[in-house]
């Protein structure tokens, strides 16, 4: 679903990512973690071709109406920029297929995004006027609309309730049983490690860690990318980790 090969990118004369090798196949849900600045966004930006890179991206070679049909990408700035109704607003993610949002097929995929996300109530409101944590659920509902084998997420779960976060795991996990191939990047390593079925770690500019989640929070490799150990605990509902 998506191939980059020896991908680079410099930005402002300082190199971000250097020799990038990744690919994301049907029914994974991969968690790219990381520290602030690792270059998680600039990665998933270069992968679609929003931004310059070197060396191969799959997706970024595609023209752009194949490529929207392909993945949905939900940028890390959840802005809203016009007074429409969620409904209205869910209904962009329709404009990469031919009917854009007016056919049958359209309808019921834009109901089901909204169903997915709990967002009937507020259907009809003006987006602009939900709550921080409302609008980040109708952006990501936008994405569903889309209907694509991949979705790519930045921080999906930012500024959401517990709730809502374990809800939206739970969901992109959901896409991903169902064949689909989900990218998000995560900070909370706790949530990553219990829904997500692989972790790419990104530091100094590089993959430096790439596997299972059991795989990839191994104590040195915490410590070198974000200077942390890990605690696991045993709970009722699983395995709970804690940054140290």
């Amino acid at each position: 679903m998506l191939r980059l090969e020896d991908l680079s990118v410099i930005r402002r004369n300082r190199p971000v990512l250097q020799g990038i090798d990744l690919t994301v196949g049907p029914s994974e849900f991969i968690g790219l973690i990381g520290p602030n600045g690792a270059g998680k966004s600039t990665l998933m930006e270069a992968a679609l071709g929003l931004i310059p890179a070197t060396g191969q991206s799959s997706l970024a070679q595609m023209a752009a109406a194949p490529r929207a049909r392909h993945a949905a990408y939900l940028p890390q700035a959840k802005e809203i920029a016009w007074p429409v109704s969620v409904r209205d607003l869910v209904s962009l993610g329709r404009l990469a297929w031919p009917g854009g949002g007016g056919t049958s097929a359209d309808r019921q995929a834009i109901d089901r995004a909204i169903t997915r996300m709990g967002l009937e109530a507020f259907a009809h409101r003006t987006a602009q006027r939900l709550s921080g944590g409302e609008q980040a659920r109708a952006l990501i509902a936008r994405a569903l609309a889309q209907d694509t084998p991949l979705l790519l997420a930045d921080e999906p779960i930012a500024g959401l309730d517990p709730a809502q976060q374990l809800a939206t795991m739970r969901l992109f996990a959901a896409l991903a049983s169902e064949g689909r191939g989900v990218i998000a990047s995560i900070h909370d390593l706790g949530l990553a490690a219990r829904f997500c079925t692989r972790l790419v770690l990104l530091a100094e500019g590089r993959i430096i860690a790439d596997g299972t989640p059991d795989q990839v929070l191994q104590d040195d490799l915490m410590t070198r990318a974000f200077g942390i150990t890990l605690r696991r605990v045993q709970t009722p509902d699983g395995l709970a980790i804690l940054p140290v």
